[in-house]
């Protein structure tokens, strides 16, 4: 037999098959908070209608099998649930008896028991509840997926989670990686398009810094735009990359007898290039229009948003955010590409206003994280081809973003809106932490975390009718030395600024390209922007954790921010008509869904555009008089 020598991939290999996390401790807690979780943000959403029981915290479902689900649930702000996991019984479903896999470990009833027992399994619950639920077959393959990849990505979390304290020591690129994603959407951790190992790679959990290959895109296909300090591609080049490197990727070009000045360098995600670029992009590549490159020395880390890179080894240089065609919390993740063209426009009309307006530059001194240059690489058919599902319209491109790390004073640090609901393991919430390092009571702390989000962003609202999404990624608070919050920093404009489809005169300043590219929206729904990224995606989740582990009642904490807003007004009264105008006080708001969405309007199919979050039905508004919250 000849003997062939070991792959030099084998080490790595055994490192990918190896899965501690996926044992039954880890594996039934994550289950079991991730059920609590769907329940409660379906029941919010009216996917389902729990019935309570004698007037009490308890409330059941009946499932298709003729079984009948209980829990313990208190209700919140916005017609919320919360939904205590360990309270979640169910009896066996009369018309099947017990699932296949029952048993004493599989969260399932005993089909031989009528009695309630603990149920665990939110899979198992998709199944016995698809048509309470309203799901066809082909979303519900697609969901079993998807939740089933969300419990891994949980599992991997929980099995290598830190202490509150720790985290509190973390950098703002390093706690991206023990964040757990989106509160309100159920499947947040999909990814469908990723396998085991590349999760193991790429995802924010597995917390591994990597270098990013580069290509280089003929200008005939690639397109380049830049802030005005950024005009051309060699001034961003020469803040990105060493001398060394631009002189190595201009020698592989000359290489193949190409000139390097017909050229635009971008790196690209190692998955998207061998997934999606190669296959989709083969003649261009074939015909030298796109020319792989090698990867520079710096080691960048994904943050949240997966596409994402933070660079660890060179803070000063730009945050680079690229396509990555991966199906993940309602949308593929790739870069369109004409609001990637228009970024950098975008960008400098929203510094602008920043720039000319004394509250929001020196009183509020707001950080606005600019997408200041960017690629984009049309493909020859498919952006052709209205009918095409938009993914095939989002390949290739790449956004430099304005790091975080230089624009902050000595002393401050800085933490994603949503690293300030994350509870550790023991149960101690990251903001108790926070909160007791700061040396203020409670009360005090979230007033000032109120003072340090809302005025830049009611400003924003008022003065220029321009909304930003400021929900829990895009939203960064910055702190002192101490812990306190002191001010606010936004990202991403392209993807997530609205403006008042009505005219005003603070828009006359907006280049046409700008205007062309950004969302409009009448003005009466402009502040569901602040209700759905931040009040409901956020604090309808912070409310009750405060009061549990604060000592701060949910109507104290819901008073304090609408004393915030009041602050505001009384500040600015030259603005009275815009705040009826853009009425965030108004007694009810539009419920906006983002499960529903996946379960019942889009589901997995394709379409030509990237869709958005259904609309059911109203919910109060805590803000509103009527809603009990002290002047």
């Amino acid at each position: 037999m000849p003997k062939y020598p070991e792959s030099h991939d084998a080490a790595e290999s055994t490192e990918l098959l190896s899965t501690p996390e996926l044992n039954r401790a880890v594996w039934d807690r994550a289950a079991v908070r991730l059920f609590a979780k769907m329940l409660a943000q379906f029941a919010y959403e009216e996917v389902v209608e729990p019935a309570a029981q004698d007037g009490g915290d308890t409330y059941t479902l009946c499932l298709d099998d003729g079984g009948t689900l209980s829990f313990r649930a208190r209700r919140g702000v916005y017609g919320s649930w919360r939904i205590a996991p360990d309270s979640i019984l169910a009896t066996p479903g009369s018309t099947s008896g017990a699932p296949v896999g029952a048993g004493p470990h599989s969260g399932q009833p005993d089909g031989g028991n009528t009695e309630p027992v603990p149920f665990r399994d939110p899979l198992q619950f998709l199944v016995r509840a698809r048509r309470l639920l309203g799901i066809d077959g082909a979303t519900l393959g697609h969901l079993i997926r998807e939740i089933t990849t969300t419990l891994t990505a949980d599992a991997r979390l929980d099995h290598t989670a830190f202490p509150a304290a720790r985290l509190a020591d973390l950098d703002y690129a390093e706690l991206e990686g023990h964040q757990t994603g989106h509160p309100w959407l159920v499947a947040n951790k999909g990814r469908l398009g990723f396998s085991a190992a590349d999760a193991s790679r790429h995802t924010p959990e597995a917390r591994k810094p990597l270098t990013l290959p580069w290509i280089a895109v003929s200008t005939r296909i690639a397109a380049y735009r830049g802030v005005a300090r950024l005009a051309g591609p060699e001034q961003l080049y020469a803040q990105e990359l060493d001398p060394s490197v631009r002189d190595s990727f201009a020698a592989v070009l000359r290489a193949r007898g190409l000139d390097p000045a017909g050229y635009l360098c971008l790196p690209v995600h190692p998955w998207q290039w061998d997934e999606w670029i190669i296959p989709a992009f083969a003649p261009a590549i074939a015909a030298g229009d796109i020319v792989p490159l090698h990867a520079d020395a710096d080691l960048r880390l994904p943050q949240q948003s997966i596409r994402t890179f933070s660079n660890v080894a060179r803070p000063d240089r730009h945050t680079v955010k690229l396509p990555l065609s991966i199906l993940n919390t309602l949308v593929w993740r790739g870069l369109p590409t004409e609001r990637t063209l228009a970024a950098p426009a975008v960008t400098d009309w929203v510094h602008g206003l920043r720039d000319q307006d004394a509250f929001l530059r020196d009183t509020c001194r707001v950080i606005l994280l600019g997408e200041v240059a960017s690629v984009a690489v049309e493909h020859p058919l498919y952006d052709r081809l209205p009918e095409a599902p938009y993914q095939f319209k989002e390949i290739l491109g790449a956004i430099w973003r304005e790091p975080l790390q230089p624009r902050l004073a000595p002393g401050e640090r800085a933490r994603t809106l949503a690293s300030l609901l994350h509870t550790d393991p023991q149960g101690r919430a990251f903001t108790a932490e926070l909160v007791a390092r700061s040396g203020l009571t409670p009360t005090v702390w979230l007033t000032r975390l109120f003072a340090a989000l809302l005025p830049p962003l009611l400003h924003f609202l008022y003065r220029y009718g321009t909304v930003f999404s400021p929900h829990g990624e895009n939203a960064i608070v910055v702190f002192d030395d101490q812990d306190v919050p002191v001010r606010l920093a936004i990202k991403d404009f392209v993807d997530d600024v609205n403006v008042s489809a009505r005219p005003l005169p603070e828009h006359d300043s907006m280049p046409e390209d700008v205007r062309r590219v950004l969302l409009t929206e009448e003005p009466s729904f402009l502040p569901q922007f602040i209700h759905a990224g931040l009040f409901i995606g956020v604090f309808r989740f912070l409310s009750p954790l405060c009061e549990e582990q604060l000592g701060v009642p949910e109507n104290d904490f819901w008073t304090l921010v609408r004393a915030e807003i009041l602050r505001h007004h009384a500040r600015f009264p030259e603005l009275k008509e815009r705040f009826e105008m853009f009425d965030l006080l108004k007694p009810r708001i539009e419920r906006l869904c983002l499960n529903r969405n996946r379960l019942h309007v889009d589901g997995y199919r394709d379409r030509p555009q990237r869709p958005h979050a259904a609309i059911h039905g109203s919910v109060p508004n805590p803000l509103h008089a009527s809603a009990g919250v002290r002047e």
